[in-house]
């Protein structure tokens, strides 16, 4: 029997992913390969081709990237990551899309935020735009990075919500410039 998926907030989760994909460029912490995608560069080439829905362009094409690199550093088996959901989550994110771009106007002031944001620490700037909170800073404070330095494990087992998100994005504090720490949960059965 098929149960129904979590309550996830996909605003959040689009602005998490967001911010660990600015973030993690190769101006700021140099996780992957992309170079602006998401910052002021990006916005005025993809302007040229999506006028109105630029920054989602530039979204996905951030977010293709940083999936990509994650997978290959780490993709543990029965795990979540920010980038690899479970795929009614992923179903369901991938449906807002069109919700996102018949108000993208409205995401206008996040994207230009998003564009300056700075290579200093990640707990702050997820703070500064209100993702997460000092409990969730306390939270990830205890976190680890694995024996090889390739991933973060959140402890115990967990269903995909909002808190679980937040510490998928807020355990990237533990890489290193040039080298992320992929954040990981296992999944409830």
């Amino acid at each position: 029997m098929r149960s129904d998926p979590p309550e996830i907030d996909f605003d959040l989760l689009l602005k998490l992913r967001l911010v660990i994909a600015r973030y993690g460029e190769m101006d700021l912490a140099k996780w992957w390969n992309t170079r602006e995608v998401l910052g002021r560069r990006g916005a005025v080439l993809f302007r040229r081709g999506f006028q109105t829905t630029h920054y989602f362009a530039q979204a996905r094409v951030a977010f293709a990237v940083a999936r990509s690199r994650c997978n290959e550093l780490f993709s543990p088996p029965g795990c979540m990551t920010l980038w690899n959901l479970p795929p009614d989550v992923e179903d369901q994110f991938e449906e807002c899309w069109q919700n996102w771009l018949d108000e993208a106007h409205a995401w206008d002031p996040f994207f230009d935020e998003l564009a300056n944001l700075q290579v200093t620490d990640l707990i702050q700037e997820l703070s500064r735009f209100q993702l997460v909170n000092p409990s969730h800073a306390e939270a990830v404070s205890k976190l680890h990075r694995s024996a090889e330095g390739r991933s973060v494990p959140l402890p115990g087992i967990h269903v995909v919500n909002d808190e679980v998100l937040k510490l998928l994005a807020g355990g990237f504090a533990l890489g290193q410039p040039g080298s992320p720490s992929i954040p990981y949960a296992r999944l409830a059965e």
